[in-house]
């Protein structure tokens, strides 16, 4: 299952690692390390270094209660930033948005995949994705971020999140993205209670049946903080466990924190499934 990302072939049959950097003030679990272009430049090589084959940019925080940010100054946040990773490492750079503007002007200066939390649901977001020509990851949300945690509610959320995800594919295949081009995200900790999380954690692999690569993002979030009891901080077995997991169901792409621990563990799935 090879896709290009703006000329970078991966198979995305084995497990790849995203390490996730966040160029804003106020994400949950990091916000404000890494807002200039040295530290995010510096940051991004040493999660290379650890293996990453993905470094996500997002200039905008999706938790719950974060202030909005204006289209120039997520440009002025992510954009040097993509062109200076894209120009001096080899790794798939991804960006963290769901602004058509955004999206647009970061693959011209680099970036080779589109991660949209809100699944080209913006105005003129599938056909901007689509122009862009890179891979796209369509993320399933409940409501907003800023609303998104206040009562989420399924009658049956593997199955609720399924057909969204499945009325997203064909949305943005009519705007003319390619199939292949298509990765999908359950959106763990977006509009979904504990329980939600749990249950789609468990029956991952049923999210084989739509046809698309998986991309799995839950490390240190609230769920896991919730299980265990540990501050955000003091997640990182809950994040390994939970990674671990998602990996033996057959994810393709793991958005964490901790890359190199990350990574290790994904060694550690694939020697066991070629084993079998």
């Amino acid at each position: 299952m090879n896709v290009n990302f703006a000329g970078r072939q991966l198979n995305l049959s084995e497990c790849h690692v995203m390490g996730i950097l966040n160029v804003t003030p106020d994400s949950f679990s990091d916000g404000g390390q890494f807002n200039n272009v040295d530290a995010a430049l510096l940051r991004a090589k040493q999660m290379v270094a650890d293996g990453a084959t993905f470094v996500d940019v997002g200039g905008e925080s999706t938790r719950p209660g974060a202030a909005p940010v204006s289209t120039q100054q997520e440009l002025d946040r992510v954009c040097p930033v993509v062109e200076a990773i894209a120009g001096e490492l080899d790794v798939v750079v991804s960006v963290d948005t769901s602004n058509p503007v955004v999206m647009a002007e970061t693959v011209k200066v680099g970036a080779g995949l589109i991660n949209d939390v809100r699944a080209l649901q913006r105005e003129g977001a599938p056909k901007v994705a689509a122009e862009a020509g890179v891979p796209v990851c369509l993320m399933h949300i409940q409501g907003e971020p800023d609303t998104m945690q206040d009562s989420p509610f399924y009658r049956n959320v593997r199955r609720e999140v399924s057909s969204f995800l499945t009325e997203r594919v064909r949305v943005a295949e009519a705007a003319g993205v390619l199939p292949e081009n298509i990765i999908l995200d359950p959106g763990f900790g977006f509009g979904k209670t504990v329980e939600h999380n749990v249950q789609l954690l468990a029956g991952l692999e049923q999210m084989h049946m739509l046809g698309h690569p998986l991309l799995i993002g839950i490390s240190r979030k609230s769920m896991l903080g919730v299980i265990t009891g540990r501050d955000v901080n003091e997640r990182l077995s809950a994040s390994l466990a939970a990674a671990t997991i998602s990996a033996m169901k057959g994810a393709s792409i793991l958005r964490v924190h901790d890359v190199r621990e990350t990574v290790d563990a994904v060694k550690v799935v694939t020697a066991i499934k070629e084993a079998r």
